[in-house]
């Protein structure tokens, strides 16, 4: 996850908090559910069979002068007692980070008929197609709430705690697509307390990290807060949104094992089960997108940058809420319209039906999904009055 805001109010943001917190959840054993039986080693590429040729060199006095890693005195890596075990692929885009886990929790994922997949109803569309296609089967837990048009918590929190023992929990990171709404820091540590109890997989999609608030460290606190709780999971991300890059494809895909003795074991043999799915499906991912996103992450100066990009962009689209609510407010258009506000990130459920959408196409020529969803990045001040005077007209002309 993209880590280098330094104004987060987040005590874990803390690096001696942080390394204390992970300390205290190491202190026991958190055994994988992804066991050799499950997940045995695969084996090795031989199209890649040169990056092993240092390892199989038999020479005495070998030297590898080229790998990056710390090395003890004994030229042998050393797996400090406070890290957790991390494997990362990219992907193309986070939509081939979704399928990437999802392919690979189908094939290796120790699961009982009774359990599916669990999405928020609604959830991105896509998510529904991209699990069916490697059927695992699918379930949702209740999320919008038409009446409130926030979030249904209870109906959430009551589905995933019901749900049957060992369950795949998607969970959108951030900027919930494509309702907008978030749970709050205390209810996701909620949602932490049922999963640990009923021992569900979470699966983090994270497709709009800095969009939700502006800064990256608060849009993807409730990941790392799982992290932190010693939780066994994997996350899709994508750089496609917040870098612009959509026609480069460019996103990871991480999984992050429990702490334990063997963590390092059992995050090589899932790393070496990722790469062959991987390599079976698009070989190497394109390089200029994540060469691009690289450059800027690795760079201080261009990760400031970055930042600023990211608050002028959310700010627009913050300053485009208030601007609708307001002209819709103004005009005195039937129904609350708080929700426009309260609601985060890149879409907002405006709550028009179906038949008010069709009309306010045919009538106004605004365009915006069946389900009344809508990009907030489309509006701007030369059309922000226009839309919601459309909108006021189809309210009142349509029941």
């Amino acid at each position: 996850m993209a880590d280098r805001s330094p104004n987060s109010p987040s005590t874990s943001a803390n690096p001696t908090n942080r390394l204390a917190n992970i300390k205290g959840h190491m202190d026991g054993s958190n055994p994988t559910v992804f066991t050799s039986d499950n997940v045995p080693q695969a084996p090795e590429d031989p199209l890649f069979g040169l990056m092993a040729a240092y390892r199989k060199d038999n020479f005495e006095k070998k030297v590898d002068l080229g790998i990056g890693a710390y090395r003890d005195n004994n030229a042998k890596p050393w797996v400090l007692p406070v890290v957790k075990k991390v494997v990362s692929f990219q992907t193309i885009s986070g939509t081939g980070a979704v399928h990437l886990g999802a392919l690979f929790l189908s094939k290796f994922y120790p699961r009982r008929t009774d359990q599916s997949v669990y999405f928020s109803s609604p959830t991105w569309a896509n998510h529904n197609q991209i699990f069916s296609n490697v059927h695992l089967p699918i379930k949702t837990y209740p999320y919008f709430s038409p009446q409130t048009k926030g979030l249904d918590f209870e109906g959430m929190r009551s589905t995933i705690e019901q749900a049957p023992e060992g369950s795949i929990m998607l969970l959108h990171a951030c900027a919930h697509n494509p309702t907008g709404v978030d749970p709050s820091r205390e209810q996701w540590k909620e949602l932490s307390k049922i999963i640990r109890a009923k021992k569900h997989f979470p699966f983090f999609d994270c497709a709009y990290q800095g969009f939700a608030s502006g800064n990256l460290e608060n849009d993807a606190w409730a990941v790392r807060y799982f992290v932190e709780q010693g939780f066994e999971l994997c996350i899709a991300q994508s750089f496609a949104k917040n870098f612009g890059l959509y026609g480069e494809r460019a996103g990871a895909f991480h999984f992050v094992t429990g702490a334990s003795s063997d963590a390092q074991n059992t995050i090589a043999r899932i790393g070496s089960q990722l790469a062959i799915l991987q390599r079976s499906e698009i070989s190497n991912p394109p390089a200029y997108g994540a060469r691009i996103a690289s450059l800027v992450l690795n760079d201080p100066e261009l990760f400031t940058e970055w930042e600023a990009n990211l608050r002028t962009m959310s700010g627009r689209i913050i300053d485009m809420r208030k601007a609708l609510r307001e002209n819709l407010e103004k005009l005195g258009t039937p129904g609350s319209w708080k929700h426009i506000t309260e609601q985060i990130g890149m879409f907002s459920f405006t709550g028009l039906t179906e038949k008010q959408v069709l009309k306010i196409r045919e009538d106004a020529h605004v365009y915006m999904t069946k389900n009344g969803r809508i990009s907030m990045a489309g509006l701007n001040t030369g059309n922000v009055e226009y839309v919601a005077k459309a909108v006021d007209k189809v309210v009142r002309e349509t029941n």
